[in-house]
């Protein structure tokens, strides 16, 4: 009588990836299926003009959720949020008209700042007119209370129904000191998100950051741009009254203006804001600025779809990418349509591929996959933020979360570059992958700029869930460094976020395919294991993470 070993699913995928099995005769690698065909058809579709750009209220976001809802149905996974392929994601669109001018005054002098060239503001406020008429000015340094760090720049301050001014990014930018505020890389505090809100929970009636370009990470022409005209947001139940009335950005030069104007010309508000006994104090000056604004609500939806585990299918790891890109706009040279190939028409290929791959599993993995589009990433992160804060499966349930967002087709890749590097143990579930493939990782190679907090990832890490976002982006294979960051440097210049980001039949996505098939690989490996990845000490988010799973016994 022979006896027979039954292998667990990770001991079957070792053996798929090493090409052999007992019998020393070749087995297929599940990851196999993922192909450049496959991923090449699904951008083509996406990125194609029939989809518009795939906005969010748009003819083009009808066609674009339906073509994913139809590729899940067809590989036969499940709907993913209570017998629907949606989720609903009610948003109200604000487009603020505001005041040619922002009034400072201290009662004798008065200073007035121009809309655009000084300033810039909106309201999330779901309200036809916003006026903030002479509100104090209190200068907080970075607004940041982290409690890791022992900071806390609003200590002993009543700043309900004033106006809190503050610096752009965190005290550790420009310094070497890793263990202060992570020196150079951006923490989640110097997050202009983060400002705003902890600003509004100090009960502020506005909030202004002083935009300089290094530390934001960006020029003023950005937020000049990306600060007006129609703005959406996600409709809460109090219609957005627990932000602040008054949201915005001011020139540094309009800084100095100010504190000129507060009798504190040349104060080195940079240097004083990084010291360990710097106070907060009033400008004795107020602000005055109105905004009347145009309102209009809707319902934007995500996808969702799930692959079901086995022992422990009540447990989730969730795989992300974001659907929408632009839709139509102005024409650029002829082309009105903002197609949105790289960004993210790869995404959501990547996702459908990875999807054929666990449906075509033999023996399915322990833990449930949830496959999950978001909409309105680019208009703020807003698909993936509703979800966050309206999880169809518990948070503490959740074991990770693997995000894909715009990988430029460059070929196969050394590197595995990992955005926000250091925070979790996905670093070391990528870095395993990773060898396998031959490959290294590489930590962000520009963390000042804060690019952790700039995708979907990023709100499901704010509520605990460990993330990863990485790609290859560094190192061609055979064409090296520099090769490769001038085809990065080709797309930032003439494509991202232009009507030019189009399909072409002569990309080469064999790297794609490699970073697809090592986010199966990792998604595969934490679905079969009995415990979570976990934050590492010093990350921001390691506390709410403790503090969920300890209260969720």
């Amino acid at each position: 009588m022979k006896m027979k070993t039954r292998l667990s699913p990770v001991a079957l995928l070792i053996l798929f990836l090493s090409g052999c099995n007992p019998g020393n005769e070749q087995m297929t690698n599940p990851a196999d299926a993922i192909t450049e065909e496959g991923i090449a058809n699904h951008i083509k579709t996406l990125a194609s003009d029939e989809f518009l750009g795939r906005k969010p209220f748009t003819e083009g976001e009808e066609k674009t959720v339906n073509y994913i809802k139809d590729e899940f149905e067809k590989l036969g996974l499940q709907p993913g949020n209570n017998g629907s392929y949606f989720q609903e994601v009610p948003m109200v669109e604000i487009d603020a008209n505001v005041s040619e001018t922002m009034t400072i005054t201290n009662g004798k002098n008065k200073l007035e700042l121009g809309y655009k060239n000084d300033f810039v503001v909106l309201t999330r406020r779901v309200q036809e007119e916003i006026t903030v008429d002479r509100s104090e000015m209190i200068f907080v340094g970075f607004g940041i209370i982290a409690p890791e760090y022992d900071w806390n720049d609003y200590q002993g301050l009543d700043v309900a129904g004033k106006t809190v001014v503050m610096l752009v990014n965190d005290p550790g930018f420009g310094g070497e000191d890793e263990r202060f505020f992570k020196a150079n890389t951006m923490t989640y505090y110097g997050r202009w998100t983060y400002k705003f809100e902890e600003a509004a929970r100090q009960g502020a009636e506005g909030v202004i950051i002083i935009h300089e370009t290094d530390p934001a990470g960006y020029p003023w022409a950005v937020v000049q741009t990306g600060w007006t005209g129609a703005q959406l947001y996600l409709k809460s139940e109090d219609n957005n009254m627990g932000r602040c009335a008054m949201e915005g950005w001011i020139t540094s030069e309009a800084a100095a203006e100010i504190f000129k104007v507060a009798n504190k010309e040349g104060y080195d508000y940079n240097t004083e804001a990084r010291n360990r006994e710097f106070t907060a104090f009033s400008l004795g000056l107020s602000a005055s600025v109105t905004m009347q604004n145009t309102l209009q609500t809707s319902t934007s939806k995500n996808v969702l779809a799930v692959a079901p585990g086995t022992s422990q299918a009540d447990e989730y790891i969730i795989y992300s990418a974001h659907w929408d890109h632009m839709g139509v706009g102005d024409p650029v040279d002829g082309d009105s349509i903002w197609n949105g190939a790289v960004d993210n028409a790869t995404g959501i290929a990547f996702l459908i591929e990875i999807a054929k791959v666990f449906t075509q599993l033999e023996e399915k993995q322990k833990r449930s996959i949830l496959f999950l589009a978001v909409t309105a990433e680019e208009q703020g992160l807003l698909g993936s933020a509703y979800y966050a804060k309206n999880p169809v499966y518990p948070i503490t349930k959740t074991a990770a979360n693997i995000n894909m967002d715009a990988l430029i087709p460059t070929g196969k890749m050394k590197d595995l570059t990992i955005i926000g590097h250091g925070h979790s143990e996905m670093d070391d579930y990528a870095k395993e992958a990773a060898e396998k493939q031959g490959r290294y990782i590489l930590p962000d190679t520009d963390p000042g700029k804060g690019y952790f907090f700039r995708s979907d990832h990023f709100n499901f890490a704010k509520v605990g869930i460990p993330a990863l976002y990485a790609e290859g982006t560094y190192e061609q294979i055979e064409k090296g460094i520099e090769w490769a960051k001038e085809q990065r440097d080709d797309y930032t210049a003439n494509r991202y976020h232009k009507p030019f980001d189009e399909y072409d039949a002569s990309w080469d996505l064999s790297g794609a395919v490699m970073d697809t098939r090592l986010f199966f690989e990792i998604g595969y490996k934490i679905s079969n294991e009995s415990t979570f990845p976990q934050w590492k000490e010093g990350s921001e988010f390691k506390a709410k993470r403790d503090q969920d799973m300890a209260n969720s016994q």
